[in-house]
């Protein structure tokens, strides 16, 4: 559909001509070079060459290249949840954000190997500025999201891709992923933004809106990393937040975060896979509430999925007992994996500095914070 182009991944049909135009390209030579360290240069080009589908791209590139990475800069990844899922049916997964590329990438390896659909995933217009990146970006299945609209701008681009994602999972059959939450979360609580769920439920026409979500199959997603490869490089926005500053970015700093976040190490990850949200909806309905009132209760029920699947590391009980001066959780951890984390504290940022020293730990201590509310609410 045209009114899509803008914003949407290559047709298979253009796959072919994007990656000659991107085959030749210093980064291209990079990612291969990397992705197959023992292989000339003049086999993955014909390979390359004889491409044709993102499915293909996908499952014999990037699929490799993720491993990779695993590979080098984690100690490997665990999943849970996949086998409640259909392989022939499309969902909407909506997933906590830590990572720029990795979130969204080990979960379509992931269903890859589990023989799922893999999904489309929302990215940030702001993250493919250089051409190279937005064709990589488009071979992999990612569409557009608009950044640094007016408002007027922003309802119209909100409405388009609310209507894509509705089009992509009920007329293509194709799996979508989507962030709880614009941009990465800062301080490790991961709660949904009401916007996400109102941009989704534009495409609603007429029907009740927990029927429309009944359709589009929300799963959530909980993804954990024991170690955050970015945590340190989120601290100069969250000190200028706290002096009442306006944070700007340094130049290139989203790709530097980007290329942190893949190659930086990350030790364990864990991907949980939450159940269907069906019968919560039908909860909702009987509660008869305003349209708002309804997405609030829907960004509640992800939230406690995600919350729940989250898999606590070393790393979150021992920032939650550092934060609070306590040992409370001193058997998850041991006196080795406390000195390491202390470290790695103490090496990344100016631990003197109360603000900085609260900023980083936050963002491991507040998953226990938010696992015991629920577990006792």
């Amino acid at each position: 559909m045209p009114k899509f182009d803008h914003i949407r991944p290559f047709y298979d049909s253009e796959v072919n001509e994007a990656l000659r135009s991107v085959i030749h390209h210093p980064m291209m030579k990079a990612l291969m070079s990397f992705t197959f360290p023992d292989v000339e240069e003049n086999i993955w080009k014909e390979q390359l060459l004889r491409t044709h589908s993102k499915r293909d791209f996908q499952a014999n590139f990037i699929y490799n290249a993720v491993q990779m990475v695993l590979k080098k800069s984690s100690e490997g990844l665990t999943t849970s949840g996949f086998e409640k899922l259909d392989q022939h049916t499309s969902y909407l997964y909506i997933s906590n954000h830590r990572d720029i590329i990795l979130d969204t990438s080990l979960l379509n390896v992931s269903l890859l190997e589990h023989g799922l659909v893999m999904t489309a995933s929302a990215i940030g217009d702001n993250l493919v500025q250089k051409s190279f990146l937005q064709a990589l970006s488009k071979l992999n299945r990612n569409f557009l999201v608009q950044r640094n609209l007016s408002p007027r701008e922003l309802l119209q681009s909100s409405k388009l891709m609310s209507e894509y994602i509705y089009h992509l999972i009920r007329r293509e059959n194709r799996s979508v992923w989507i962030a709880q939450r614009e941009g990465r979360t800062k301080d490790g609580n991961d709660a949904t933004q009401q916007g996400v769920i109102k941009m989704l439920a534009m495409a609603n026409e007429g029907q009740p809106l927990t029927e429309f979500f009944r359709k589009v199959k929300i799963v959530p997603v909980s993804i954990s990393y024991e170690y955050d490869p970015t945590d340190a490089l989120k601290m100069p926005r969250l000190l200028a937040e706290a002096n009442d500053e306006v944070y700007v970015k340094e130049k290139n700093e989203d790709f530097t975060t980007l290329l942190s976040g893949i190659m930086g190490q990350k030790k364990r990850i864990h991907l949980h896979i939450g159940d269907v949200i069906d019968s919560e909806l039908d909860a909702i309905a009987t509660q008869g509430d305003s349209p708002n009132k309804q997405i609030q209760s829907i960004a509640q029920v992800i939230d406690e999925a995600i919350i729940k699947g989250y898999k606590l590391w070393p790393t979150n009980y021992i920032a939650y007992d550092l934060m609070n001066g306590t040992t409370q959780f001193a058997d998850k951890y041991t006196e080795k994996e406390k000195q390491v984390f202390e470290r790695r504290f103490e090496m990344r940022i100016d631990i003197e500095n109360k603000i900085l020293r609260e900023g980083f730990l936050a963002q491991y201590a507040n998953p226990v914070v938010n696992k015991l509310k629920y577990q006792n609410a």
